[in-house]
Parts: structure tokens; sequence; C-alpha cells
């Protein structure tokens, strides 16, 4: 476990985030979401001996195509030591075995825009990019401080067409 909350917080720098939270949170939060009953995501962990070196996130989605499901790869990180050794590769790997063992009709994910780097890599699996897609998030933070439940903008006198 302390493995992994150090890979991730490696995740988090890798990703501008300059805040981390105490180990005992980030312990917490790493127990909940991988062995909740039921757990929120997965994860499979790539080692070199007793290094953990890399890791892929990943949720299921319902429906995908048809009702069908999609497997969604939420993040896919290797540590900047043990980067150009094939380890993304055979972590996708093994999610396109998870993949197709859990009857899924797609793989998805995304990747930041300026992440040059993860898209040369997907591009090198032959993985073509989909631009007809456009991600939305809404901080759940921003929520907790309206009174309406929804940001600031928000405009309900606008009637939905």
């Amino acid at each position: 476990m302390d493995a992994l909350a150090a890979l991730l917080q490696e995740l988090d720098t890798f990703y501008g985030e300059t805040a981390v939270e105490p180990y005992e949170v980030r312990i917490r939060q790493i127990n909940e979401a991988l062995f909740g009953d039921p757990p929120l995501a997965y994860a499979a962990l790539a080692w070199n001996a007793r290094e953990l070196v890399g890791l892929a996130t990943y949720s299921f989605l319902w429906p995908a195509v048809g009702l069908t499901r999609s497997l969604y790869l939420k993040e896919l990180y290797v540590a900047e030591a043990a980067r150009g050794q094939g380890i993304g590769k055979q972590l996708m790997d093994h999610l396109v075995k998870v993949a197709v063992a859990n009857d899924c009709s797609r793989l998805e994910w995304t990747t930041d825009r300026d992440n040059t780097h993860a898209q040369r890599f997907y591009a090198h699996l032959g993985v073509t990019r989909n631009d007809n897609k456009i991600f939305y998030r809404l901080e759940v933070s921003t929520l907790k401080t309206s009174t309406t439940g929804w940001p600031a903008d928000y405009r309900q006198d606008e009637a939905l067409t």
C-alpha cells in the first residue's frame, strides 16, 4: 500500500498538483476506491522486482454501444525512472485482456492536450484519436458552496430546447 500511495503522489506531482493529502488520508482513499464494497475502481500494477513502477486505474461504464459495457482507463502512469522500458505497453496489453474477458465493446480514455508524450505513445499503439467528444468537468467543491446546487452562472430561466 505504501508503494501505491507513493506512486499516486508522483502521478499527482506530474500533473502539477502541489498540495498532497496526509499519508493516512491517501491510504484511506485508496482502500475505499479499490477495496470498497463494491469497488469504485480497479488497478493493474506493474512491478520491477519489489518496486512499483507503473499503474493503470480503470472502471467499467454502461451502456456503451447497444447495451454493452466499456472499460474506461482513468490513469495510465509509469514512474519517470522506469519509462521507455515497455511498461506502459504491458499495462495496455493487460487492459485489452480485461476488456475482452468482461465482454466490453470499447476501451476508452482521455489525455491532456499538452501531454504530447502520451499522445505519441497511443499513436504508436495504433490507436486513432477521437475528436468527436467534448469533455466536461464539474467540480464538486463548487456545488457544495452553491445555493442552487449548480455553478453561479447556471441560467435556470433558459429553456432547454
